[in-house]
């Protein structure tokens, strides 16, 4: 019963004046994601469009993209993320395991383009077995020929690189290697950043002190640009600052708290992009929690085109 399409009963929430959203489940269809995030108050969501940790990729017909897009279009919903398969490393030192990634992503952005995806969220991977920068070229390298003739331009899809939580052999842990990788990838494909909150403090910039959050967003800034930060996962945390462990909590009740989030969604520079929570669903209805606490935060009159129905390129 965690599916709000078994429990939801009355009209939805409306949406608020920011893209709020949250991973959305596609269980009985891709398609059927975007009424759940309908019936959840969001206005934006994020959806795997195949197993997260299968090879195999599901089935995807037009029939499924068809409804998809008319969902959203009634719906006025979007931008749609696509969250990348958690197995592909792009910079696998192990040759099997690496070209099993790359056609797994190409796959994943055939799929965004034929679902009408705005975003494809992509980890960097792991540059076990390498130095650092052999590991950011290969992981270049890899998107290169995974996008070879997609020509992704045409179909409005913009590969997004998420900073990760630091662990020892992980591409992505600081916001200048999550620069670095996009430097490399301007050339081959449309590319902007996702940044994720837990990862963030994690990783051990400072979100929660006042001083320590201007110092981060101006780091952030300094390096992958706040206009290129199209995607923000919202998710509190469990573990403590620095301690390089990504786990997920519900909106205020982590580590980092509420304000910080308040912050993010009520700063001028931040009013372009996507807010989406990728947060644990322990009882029914905790998704339906956390975008409204999300939504809740904003206090900053915004310009009428942002709360305006999204309409799809």
């Amino acid at each position: 019963m965690k599916d709000v399409l078994l429990w939801g009963t009355g009209d939805p929430p409306p949406p608020g004046p920011r893209r709020v959203g949250i991973h959305t489940s596609t269980a009985g269809g891709v398609d059927q994601a975007a009424e759940r995030a309908y019936r959840l108050g969001a206005n934006t969501f994020q959806i795997f469009s195949s197993s997260p940790r299968q090879w195999k990729p599901y089935g995807l017909s037009e029939a499924q993209c068809s409804r998809m897009h008319g969902l959203r279009d009634r719906y006025g919903i979007g931008p749609l993320v696509i969250h990348t398969n958690y197995l592909v490393n792009l910079a696998s030192i192990t040759a099997e395991f690496h070209r099993k990634s790359v056609e797994s992503f190409r796959g994943e952005l055939e799929r965004a383009a034929r679902l009408g995806a705005e975003f494809l969220v992509l980890h960097p991977g792991s540059f076990r077995g390498r130095s650092r920068e052999e590991g950011l070229e290969l992981a270049s390298k890899s998107v290169a020929e995974a996008a070879k003739s997609l020509e992704l331009e045409k179909s409005n899809l913009t590969v997004l690189i998420e900073n990760t939580a630091g662990a020892e052999f992980s591409l992505g842990g600081s916001f200048e290697q999550v620069a670095q990788m996009l430097e490399r990838l301007r050339p081959i494909c449309p590319v902007g950043a996702c940044i994720d909150t837990c990862h963030t403090h994690v990783a051990g910039y400072d979100l929660i002190s006042a001083s320590g959050w201007l110092e981060t967003l101006q780091q952030l800034d300094a390096t992958i640009g706040l206009k290129n930060v199209s995607v923000w996962h919202c998710n509190d945390a469990k573990d403590a600052r620095g301690s390089r462990r990504d786990r997920h909590e519900h909106i205020g009740q982590g580590t980092i708290g509420l304000e910080p989030f308040r912050r993010l969604l009520n700063d001028p520079r931040t009013q372009h992009a996507a807010f989406i929570a990728e947060t644990p669903i322990d009882e029914p209805g905790d998704d339906l929690k956390n975008v409204a606490i999300l939504k809740s935060l904003v206090e900053t009159p915004l310009e009428a085109a942002t709360s305006a129905k999204w309409k799809r390129a």
